[in-house]
């Protein structure tokens, strides 16, 4: 805008008149200078058109709104690590964060963005894996985003990334959605991270990435270093949920092991090896006394369902079996060769360091 009103004052100045928005008023019928008499009165006409030309696009319109109405719920967390960003998540004080922004406090200092001083945040629980923390602070009514559907996600949506990177507080940065599933640092449970393009930096971990409504659909983690650009990640919302009401309830979370090390069956795989089907995931391997072995699963064998959930890939699988407890039958549908079969399995508990994943796409262990 001050640019345009540079442009208008040099234009003026000169002798040329000129419209703001639709149309260009040309300067032959005389010259209008800031003591012309009806200057006031031409001006005045042409302020719609400024409004115009002034006006934000459908796109900024978005991320106005969004960064408007998400801002109020994103803190400040500092710990004796450093610290980093969070999102209010009810208005009662609950704060999801990563679990390195926190490292191994047992209270952290919250900034709000009412400029309020700053609160004593309780670490109700943390979760490295998955690199989610939980933190609660008092209030009542305080400012909470709502939270999104991150299993809804499509590559190419509308992704905005609200933090504080390099201590400036509350910076706004848009993208896209770049990639779903994407396999982190290490093995990990986190069913695969977000990828965007929207700028994230370091102060930025915590915060939230919002979807085109305003809604919480990953809590920002890292980013890939090494000479890439635009290629941060972020814990899908779904996940983070599911730990964040573990640790609310219990302050732990529990992990189920179906005991099977898997790929992805894509088109190329199933015709190489003549599989039964384009899509599914190929068990690799069965550990002895695992729960999968003592159901009856074998290498080779399809798994195409779990439950009521179709199985189509090796995020299908750990999605369906989110929120599953140690001790819970679940039923498999397989695929051996032409027979069709369920199995029941009798889900046990995951170790607590996370089984590394399969170099190729799609891979992991169950």
């Amino acid at each position: 805008m001050k640019k345009v009103a540079a442009v208008a004052a040099v234009s003026l100045a000169g002798g040329v008149g000129i419209g703001i928005g639709q149309g260009l008023v040309s300067g032959g019928g005389g010259q209008f200078g800031p003591n012309v008499p009806g200057l006031s009165a031409v001006w005045a006409r042409q302020s719609p058109q400024m409004v115009t030309l002034a006006a934000r696009s459908q796109e900024e319109e978005t991320v106005v709104r969004v960064a408007r109405q998400a801002r109020p719920a994103v803190v400040t967390v500092v710990s004796e690590d450093g610290g980093g960003s969070g999102v209010i998540t009810r208005g009662d004080g609950v704060i999801l964060t990563n679990a390195h922004v926190v490292g191994s406090d047992t209270e952290v200092q919250v900034r709000l963005a009412d400029g309020r001083p700053p609160l004593t945040g309780r670490v109700v629980g943390r979760d490295r894996e998955v690199d989610i923390a939980v933190v609660k602070i008092s209030g009542n009514d305080l400012p909470a985003a709502p939270l999104g559907d991150s299993d809804r996600l499509e590559i190419g949506q509308t992704a905005v990334a609200i933090g504080n990177p390099l201590s400036l507080e509350r910076t706004v940065t848009t993208g896209v959605v770049s990639g779903v599933g994407r396999r982190g640092p290490g093995g990990d449970y986190s069913e695969g991270f977000i990828q965007t393009d929207a700028a994230i930096n370091p102060g930025n971990s915590g915060g939230p990435l919002l979807d085109s409504r305003g809604r919480v659909i990953g809590i920002n983690s890292w980013v890939l270093r090494g000479g890439a650009q635009g290629l941060g990640f972020a814990v899908p919302i779904n996940v983070a949920k599911s730990v964040a009401s573990q640790l609310l309830t219990t302050g732990r979370v529990e992990r189920v092991l179906l005991g099977v090390s898997y790929n992805d069956v894509d088109p190329e795989m199933a015709e190489a090896f003549r599989l039964p089907v384009s899509e599914g995931v190929v068990v690799e391997s069965v550990p002895d006394g695992s729960p999968a072995a003592q159901a009856g699963l074998r290498p080779r064998d399809i798994i195409t369902g779990l439950d009521e959930a179709p199985v189509r890939t090796g995020g299908d699988l750990r999605r369906a079996l989110r929120g599953r407890r140690p001790g819970e039958t679940v039923s498999v549908g397989v695929r051996r060769g032409q027979q069709r079969l369920t199995l029941p399995v009798r889900l046990s508990q995951a170790p607590s360091a996370p089984l590394r994943r399969s170099p190729r796409r799609g891979g992991g262990d169950e």
